[in-house]
């Protein structure tokens, strides 16, 4: 086709439904030339109504024969409500039985509409004799010239408004933050101006028609029946543009080549024209000047021609649009949408396919007010699905983007940010469902299968919006308060605020509080969300009442469980990572709850104690705690040399810095406790910080042990004695005995090392360290 054709299509169309209209307009001419013997005389009601006695008479013998309308309504009425009364009642009708007399008329009125156009098009022509040829080129050439200037006038100002629209499609375009946003807002700006132009032209045609057409102030109905189609086809064209621009990517809300979107565009803009322009300007012409008859039957072959063309069109690019589909769904973000784009993928034109044939149906069944319906139906359900994939992607956008809070805010706070980003996203998924619902009952609305403005304007509506504004208010407040509390009890046990590092106890204490105000929270919510959908939660809260006392009954170890730890955490016996004894385990406190504590041995291994088991807590990690050392020299040693060594290796120790800071004390010397069976035991106690007596406990043993060592100082072990027996005489039998040379034990190259030997870092030493025996 050539461009200057293709640019200009509508006046190619207006010129073809002005030679469609010749012929049906000499009908209309000759038809009412035809009648007008027929016609009443309005001379004489004009002469009635100037003379007063016959204007009072006409007056009386109107009011009585309303009256007698009046009266015989009323006794109709009251025939029908006694027939209804006295009537049996009948039973509803089920849906199939519904279903199957609405097929039955469907197929009854296609059938009858088949044989009335049959028969309107066999008597077609027969009176083309009459032709008024002056009267109808009047007619016609009027008509064309609105047409044209309508054209120009339109194509006119978009050809002026095309650097505006340029100049839109590169800022849409531009890199920015909210590029969806600014897309948009471009496309809805194109839009608008779109129908301003389309409103001027319809304007122009409308100023050319009365003024300079025909008698100043009147106009022909064809050219009003033109306008006005074209006002409306225009429109439609415009809101399809919104999706599928063809000149300007930036103006183009579907994610598509220009190519794909010229193509779309343009099976759109010629099926809209075809069906707008025949329904709304061709069919009223013809019913009007022809026959009612005639009409269908046109309206018949539009909507035929345009189900068959749509049909091909839409078989013919099935896989195209079905593997596009596929496209979107691999690179959709929710899996909702991705199963929704996989479904649509498959049974995309048979969806489209029923769409035209519904729209064909109701075209020739109700064709005086199809068009109207059916254009505001489909406009209604394209603003709704757009305006719903418009909110569905602002709001993924929305969701991808983390929420960023200052650093001194992550400082205090720093799980803050965390919560916000996890409770962004489901408020926000649960907002999309709402919308989703809501585009559905605008879709069924604009179809007539679901009456939405009576709906909401029904107690039944209105309870229900109260019920899902008070639900959603109640669980964003339930949200508010638990991320307000939970960074509360974040901030109180972060060390770097400035209240400084949280003692033990309450670190534990709030934790506890943390968790048992969740449960609490969540119950309450749970109940209040159950009372406002409508749910009596009295019988709820009767039941959980007896459910308690039988679960009191029945785990009565539970209860003791529960109830012991509460008094242990209000006595503050444990703590998390204290070191403890709690029944028979001795290890680390790991977690605690209101039923058990969790403990970790030396050997790593992780005990679970239930309160109920706990009869005596012992916690080596309470203010201050002591190293007691008992010491066993040989009875031939100097005692009071013994205590020096002992005073000369806690110096020692008071010496290395990283051990001095956990002795709080001096040594506690007790002296001699005990004259042992191969030993004299010496006692010494050393007070040091908690958690620390054991690290400071083996440290200065190994100092005794070189000090020992060094000033000759013997530690008793077990000493073994030969017996090699004798004979019956007393004498002993001969025992090969040598023996060795005393030898130097010193490690080679060390010959002139000290008597104490270099000290030798060990591990562990840090606060927590502990050993098995608890001493």
């Amino acid at each position: 086709m050539p461009g200057w054709l293709q640019r200009h299509r509508l006046l190619g169309v207006a010129v073809l439904f002005s030679a469609l209209l010749a012929p049906f307009a000499a009908h209309a001419q000759s038809g009412d030339s035809a009648q007008d013997g027929s016609v009443p005389a309005y001379s004489t009601i004009a002469d009635a109504l100037e003379d007063e006695t016959a204007r009072k008479a006409l007056i009386a013998e109107l009011r009585a024969l309303a009256a007698e309308k009046e009266a015989a309504g009323a006794s109709d009425a009251a025939g029908s409500a006694d027939e209804a009364a006295s009537a049996p009642d009948e039973p509803k009708p089920s849906v199939s039985r519904r279903f199957a007399a609405l097929t039955q008329q469907v197929a009854e009125g296609l059938a009858r509409e088949f044989s009335e156009a049959v028969a309107a098009f066999s008597s077609a022509g027969s009176d083309t004799a009459a032709v008024d040829w002056p009267a109808l080129a009047r007619a016609s050439v009027d008509l064309v010239a609105v047409i044209i200037a309508v054209l120009v006038v339109y194509f006119a100002l978009r050809r002026i408004c095309t650097p505006i629209y340029r100049r839109l499609d590169g800022w849409s375009q531009r890199p920015a933050a909210s590029a969806l946003l600014r897309k948009v807002s471009a496309v809805v700006v194109a839009a608008g101006i779109d129908g301003v132009l389309i409103v001027l032209a319809w304007v122009a045609g409308f100023a050319l028609a009365l003024f300079a057409l025909s008698e100043p102030g009147a106009m022909d109905a064809r050219q009003t029946m033109f306008l006005n189609a074209f006002l409306l086809v225009e429109a439609f064209k415009a809101l399809i543009r919104m999706l599928f621009a063809t000149r300007f990517d930036g103006l183009r809300l579907l994610p598509m080549s220009a190519d794909v979107a010229a193509y779309w565009n343009g099976w759109f803009a010629r099926l809209s024209g075809f069906i707008g322009y025949g329904l709304l300007l061709v069919v009223p012409v013809v019913n009007v000047n022809v026959s009612p008859e005639a009409g269908r039957a046109l309206t018949l072959v539009v909507m035929v021609l345009a189900f068959v063309y749509a049909a091909v069109v839409i078989l013919r690019n099935r896989d195209r649009v079905c593997d596009q589909f596929q496209h979107y769904a691999a690179g959709a973000q929710l899996g909702v949408g991705r199963v929704a784009l996989h479904a649509l993928a498959r049974i995309w034109h048979l969806l489209a396919l029923t769409y035209f044939a519904s729209l064909a149906v109701v075209a020739i069944l109700r064709p005086e007010d199809a068009l109207p319906f059916l254009l505001r139906a489909s406009v209604q359900t394209l603003i709704a699905v757009g305006g719903g994939v418009f909110v569905a992607i602002v709001m993924a956008q929305i969701i991808s983007r983390r929420i960023r809070l200052p650093d001194e805010v992550n400082r205090k706070f720093p799980l803050l940010e965390t919560r916000l980003n996890g409770a962004v996203p489901g408020a926000l998924h649960v907002l999309r469902g709402v919308i989703l619902l809501a585009v559905g009952l605008v879709i069924l609305d604009a179809w007539a299968a679901f009456n939405l403005p009576e709906w909401l304007g029904s107690d039944a509506g209105t309870a229900f919006l109260v019920t899902l504004i008070s639900v959603g208010f109640v669980l964003l407040i339930a949200k508010a308060v638990w991320i307000g509390f939970a960074s509360w009890v974040e901030l109180r046990l972060n060390p770097d605020s400035d209240r400084g590092a949280p003692s033990a106890r309450e670190e534990t204490l709030l934790a506890l509080f943390r968790s048992a105000f969740l449960i609490v929270l969540t119950v309450l919510t749970a109940m209040i969300v159950l009372s406002e959908i409508g749910i009596n939660i009295g019988p709820l809260i009767a039941g959980a009442g007896v459910l308690g006392l039988a679960i009191g009954f029945g785990a009565q170890k539970l209860v003791q469980d529960v109830i012991t730890g509460v008094f242990i955490q209000l006595e503050n016996a444990i703590n998390t990572g204290d070191v403890v004894t709690a029944g028979p385990v001795t290890g680390t406190a790991e977690k605690l709850t209101v039923r058990s504590v969790g403990i970790r041995d030396l050997s790593g291994t992780y005990h679970i104690v239930p309160f109920s088991s706990v009869d005596t807590v012992s916690n080596f990690m309470r203010d201050f705690a002591y190293h007691v050392g008992v010491y066993g020299v040989a009875y031939r040693e100097d005692i009071d040399e013994v205590m020096i060594q002992l005073r000369k290796a806690f110096d020692a120790l008071m010496a290395d810095p990283s051990q001095a800071p956990k002795v709080l004390e001096p040594l506690e010397l007790h002296g001699v406790t005990e004259l042992a069976d191969s030993s004299v035991n010496i006692r010494v106690r050393i007070k040091t910080t908690p958690g620390n007596q054991w690290a400071i406990g083996r440290e200065y043993n190994k100092l005794v042990k070189q000090h020992f060592d060094a000033a000759g100082i013997e530690i008793p072990f077990p000493h073994t004695t030969l017996y090699f027996g004798e004979d019956r005489s007393g004498g002993a039998p001969a025992a090969n005995v040598r023996m060795l040379e005393a030898r130097d034990v010193t490690p080679r190259g060390d010959e002139d090392a000290p008597a104490v030997r270099r000290r030798v870092e060990q591990n562990p030493t840090e606060l927590g360290d502990f050993d098995e025996d608890g001493g």
